[in-house]
């Protein structure tokens, strides 16, 4: 299998191409950098829980598909539950943000969350190492990765450090590209990008899993940019979901949920509106014994399960008749998709806002 490696990189290449994920000016740097030369003998494949990969084949099949493929589970440890907290990127998400980066020659980039070394490599493919600053805040992942990206012959610059606070010794820099998802867009990258420069970051709402986001720096440490579209990232360390009240079921009232189309509460466009209008109320939708459910619940013990049949609410929120109000209010703007949205940051803060002349609306 590993002689034939050359076919099923071209043909990943090929369809990341064909899809348009992958644009000309990155393509040379993706046939210089074959992913198998950063994922580690030991992956797991994310399923319902995460599946060691026990044979060349199946290890093989994962490095040249299209999939995020796990290669760190429970932070290293081989006591804990199985959780992943790393992975390799899903190759058609790596070319769409170093495409939406827009670099050119001599532009310095910081990445945010080194992982296997992949990214830092394509980045140092295309700019030269001497351009390129990564961050990865876990030492043996550090390590390795700058183990790997010198066997591979690059040598850009390996912080182990929490990438929530940048690395200001080389800034400024031209582009900065996160691969962990934030919930907020740290300060310190905006301070540390030059102005004009660009950042691309997923994004982690309550309301909605992920949204990949492209900001240009201002003068003034700020920036202001546009959501483009959905991703899913693990969540920085320090970002790490924390423990919520818990919910009282004997609080619980049955009810009918309506007429409402129950999947169009997970596009992107509402989930980013919604978000907005009901700060802390986390939304997550999937499969339960067949039927497609929406789970609600806020940090201080509401909670509601709806299908297509009822819904059960519990503590003092009715969290249900509340995202039906802002559904009707989101129709009334016209039901804007995700590309409407932007997103502003300051040293206060951010603040998502739609459409163009009406922050904060």
């Amino acid at each position: 299998m590993t002689e034939r490696w050359q076919e099923r990189h071209t043909a990943l290449l090929d369809a990341l191409t064909a899809s348009g994920s992958l644009s000309a000016d990155w393509r040379g740097a993706f046939e210089a950098v074959p992913r198998h030369l950063f994922i580690p003998r030991d992956i797991w494949e994310q399923r319902a829980t995460c599946v060691p990969v026990t044979t060349d084949d199946a290890w093989w099949d994962l490095v040249y598909g299209d999939v995020p493929i796990v290669t760190q589970v429970d932070d290293g440890r081989s006591d804990g539950p199985g959780l992943a907290t790393s992975s390799n990127s899903m190759p058609t998400m790596v070319a769409r943000m170093l495409g939406a980066l827009d670099v050119a020659d001599g532009h310095r980039v910081l990445e945010i969350g080194t992982g296997s070394g992949w990214n830092a490599a394509l980045l140092s493919e295309r700019l030269g190492s001497e351009n390129v600053t990564t961050i990865e805040v876990d030492e043996a992942l550090a390590a390795r990765a700058a183990k790997v990206l010198e066997e591979a012959g690059y040598r850009p610059a390996v912080i182990e450090s929490d990438g929530a606070r940048g690395w200001e010794s080389a800034a400024p820099y031209d582009r900065i590209v996160a691969t962990c998802s934030v919930r907020r867009v740290p300060h310190a990258w905006v301070r540390q990008t030059a102005a004009g420069g660009i950042i691309v970051a997923p994004l982690a709402g309550d309301f909605w899993s992920g949204a990949l986001v492209r900001l240009e720096a201002a003068a003034d440490s700020t920036a202001h940019g546009r959501f483009i579209g959905g991703a899913r990232f693990m969540p920085m360390r320090s970002e790490r979901p924390r423990q919520d009240s818990p919910v009282d079921s004997g609080t619980g009232r049955r009810g009918n949920p309506g007429s409402l189309p129950l999947g169009t509460l997970a596009d992107l466009g509402f989930a980013l509106y919604a978000g907005a209008r009901l700060p802390g109320v986390v939304m997550a939708e999937g499969t339960h014994d067949g039927t497609y459910q929406m789970w609600l619940h806020d940090r201080s013990g509401s909670a509601a399960t709806i299908n297509a049949q009822k819904t059960w609410q519990y503590g003092p929120r009715d969290l249900w008749q509340e995202v039906m109000a802002v559904y009707d209010d989101f129709v009334a703007v016209g039901s804007p998709g995700a590309d409407a949205f932007g997103l502003t940051v300051t040293s206060e803060g951010q603040q998502v806002w739609l459409p163009p002349d009406s922050p904060g609306r």
